[in-house]
C-alpha cells in the first residue's frame, strides 16, 4: 500500500479496540451469568410474571437485556474484525483491505446499534457500575472502531 504512515497508527487502533472488545464481553458474560442464576424461575406450579421478558436482567433497567446482548454480539464480531485486521496490518497490501474493512465495519455498525441501547440505559438511570463501565467501553469503541476504519482506508 503507498501510505505506510497510518500503518503504525491502526496497528494501535487495532490493539485498543481488541482489549476493549474482549473486556466488554467480560463484562457482557458476567451481566449474562447473573441473569441466568437471578432470573425468573419458571417450572411445574410456578405462573409466569406479569411483566415477563425472555431476555430479563436483575441488575438494570428495561434496556438492559437489549443492551448486553448487542454489546456481546458487537464483541464478538469487533474481536474477530481483531484477527481480521491482524492479517491486514500483517500484510499492508490492498488484497487483505477488502476483508478487514468489511468485518470492522460490520463490528461498527453492531457497536453502533450497542450504543443506542446505552444511551437509553443511561436515560432510565436504574443501572450498577459494571453496567456503567461496559456502556462507556461501548460509546469509546464506536468512536475509535470508526477512527480505525478509517486508517486501513487511509493507508490505500
Amino acid at each position: 500500500m503507498a501510505n505506510d504512515q497510518m500503518k503504525p497508527v491502526a496497528g494501535l487502533l487495532l490493539f485498543l479496540n481488541f482489549c476493549m472488545y474482549v473486556i466488554v464481553l467480560g463484562i457482557g458474560g458476567w451481566a449474562v451469568n447473573k441473569s441466568i442464576d437471578h432470573g425468573f424461575i419458571i417450572g411445574p406450579g410456578f405462573e409466569l410474571p406479569a411483566h415477563f421478558s425472555p431476555i430479563y436482567f436483575p441488575m438494570g433497567n428495561a434496556a438492559t437485556g437489549f443492551f448486553v446482548t448487542f454489546a456481546m454480539l458487537a464483541g464478538v464480531v469487533g474481536v474477530a474484525s481483531a484477527i481480521a485486521g491482524i492479517n491486514h496490518i500483517r500484510s499492508w497490501h490492498a488484497s487483505s483491505l477488502p476483508s478487514a474493512a468489511s468485518v470492522a465495519g460490520v463490528a461498527w455498525t453492531l457497536t453502533l446499534l450497542a450504543m443506542g441501547f446505552a444511551c437509553k440505559q443511561i436515560d432510565l438511570e436504574i443501572r450498577n457500575a459494571r453496567l456503567r463501565t461496559m456502556e462507556a467501553f461501548i460509546i469509546i469503541l464506536t468512536v475509535t472502531q470508526l477512527f480505525y476504519i478509517a486508517a486501513i482506508h487511509g493507508g490505500a
